[in-house]
């Protein structure tokens, strides 16, 4: 008697993460979560400071230059400019290793595994773009090359507004929102360096390879003493600034050297080391810093009418608001049609709709984005930086609702637990994670 055919198992979408890497998720939604809420905060001080009758005051402190004369050097910046070009790359760096930790040794690694975050990443990053340009094309002063303004997403805000309504999704769809915001950040870094490089000079970013190249060799040879590698990285930070390319390329690219694996079994790697020592950094001072300085939006005496009307605030707010959702949850739901693979079993489709909501929420690099695009400072910069709020004030409040719905479910459905947490704790010889932990 012939035995009947076997059942292939559909893939799914989605699933739990493997137990290590559930405890490094964990990890960053801790610090990423507590950055989020200090990045409000930053923005929130900014944005009032700047709406007082003491708005010089704060223009005067980003405008002040604690260098002066410092041009051969490249010290002759303003404390905003500093925020922008010296502080983010310090997040750019932590942004470079977490990329090649992932490429190396986390969900990247695998191609399966990775094709589901690169393709939503490429849709959310598309369709924005493609609105936003839709909107201005035939508009003048520019505004077209602003196209990448609505492309980016701020994972750090997103968690933060994850945070704030207690979400007990599923740890696999948080990890995919972590996971496609990396991919997020490669694809604006490529943005940054090939888009809104407007002079470049070939012989500073030759001489940048020469720093880091020491950095990486110090690190392959184990010598991790500080005050051999934060020489090297501000050297290699000033030759990639002199040469025309943002400065904050240079902390990916010394963050893409670092290797991922120790030197001992099951021991840290050096990336995972600097990740550890360097993201709070990142998420506490660098992040909030820069949203300080780049969210004082005066409103004073702005024409609403004139605000909501121009193209370039209609095509940001627009492609962050339905771009995003669109292409997020548009690029996964084709992925799952074309490679007929389903949810995991303890999802829904408005899980993931929530959270393609939050992938509208733009900050860090859409702001540094439009200043790039419009030059800061301009009118267009600042029209870009109202609606970047905007639409990320929308984003998170269409998310929120959502999400919060979905919150309510699960809470019923688990008894207080994500419906992860029971199975994840099977899969791991019992241990449940509550649902805080992650």
């Amino acid at each position: 008697m012939t035995p009947p055919p076997r059942r292939t198992r559909a893939r799914r979408l989605f699933a739990s993460s493997s137990w290590p890497e559930a405890r490094y998720l964990a990890a960053v939604l801790r610090t990423e979560t507590v950055g989020g809420a200090l990045l409000l905060a930053g923005a929130a001080i900014a944005l009032g400071w700047a709406n007082t009758p003491w708005s010089d005051s704060y223009l005067r402190l980003a405008r002040h230059v604690p260098w002066p004369g410092g041009h051969a050097l490249h010290l002759d910046l303003t404390l905003s400019a500093w925020a922008a070009d010296g502080l983010l790359a310090i997040f750019f760096f932590v942004v470079g290793l977490e990329l090649k930790r992932e490429l190396v040794a986390g969900d990247l690694r695998n191609p399966r595994q990775a094709v589901l975050p690169m393709v939503a990443a490429v849709g959310g990053m598309l369709v924005p773009a493609l609105i936003y340009t839709g909107i201005n094309l035939s508009t003048a002063r520019g505004a077209p090359q602003g196209w990448a303004v609505p492309t980016a997403t701020d994972i750090a805000f997103a968690l933060a507004v994850l945070a704030l309504v207690n979400s007990h999704l599923p740890q696999g769809l948080r990890a995919f929102l972590l996971t496609m915001a990396v991919m997020d950040d490669l694809f604006a870094i490529v943005i940054i360096a090939v888009f809104y490089t407007e002079h470049l000079s070939p012989l500073p970013l030759l001489a940048a390879v020469v720093p880091i190249a020491a950095f990486a060799l110090l690190l392959r040879a184990g010598r991790t003493h500080w005050w051999a590698l934060l020489p090297l990285g501000l050297l290699a930070w000033a030759f990639v600034h002199a040469s025309g390319v943002h400065a904050t390329v240079a902390g990916v690219l010394l963050g893409f050297v670092v290797p991922v694996r120790g030197r001992a079994g099951g021991q840290p790697g050096p990336a995972e080391r600097l990740e550890h020592r360097w993201r709070p950094i990142s998420a506490g001072v660098a992040v909030p810093v820069f949203a300080f300085f780049a969210a004082g939006v005066s409103l004073r005496g702005v024409d609403p009418g004139r605000l909501l009307g121009d193209p370039v605030t209609l095509g940001i707010v627009a492609g962050l608001v339905l771009g995003k959702a669109a292409g997020l949850f548009g690029s996964t739901y084709l992925v799952a049609r074309w490679t007929r693979a389903e949810l995991d079993e303890d999802l829904s489709w408005a899980d993931l709709f929530g959270v393609a909501l939050l992938g509208g929420i733009g900050f860090t690099v859409a702001l540094l984005l439009g200043g790039l695009a419009f030059g800061v400072g301009t009118e267009q910069d600042e029209h870009a930086k109202a609606a970047v709020l905007l639409g990320s004030a929308l984003s998170a409040g269409l998310a929120a609702a959502v999400l919060r719905r979905r919150n309510a479910t699960y809470r019923r459905g688990s008894g207080g637990l994500g419906r992860d947490a029971g199975a994840e704790g099977a899969r791991h010889g019992g241990r449940v994670v509550p649902d805080h932990a992650t």
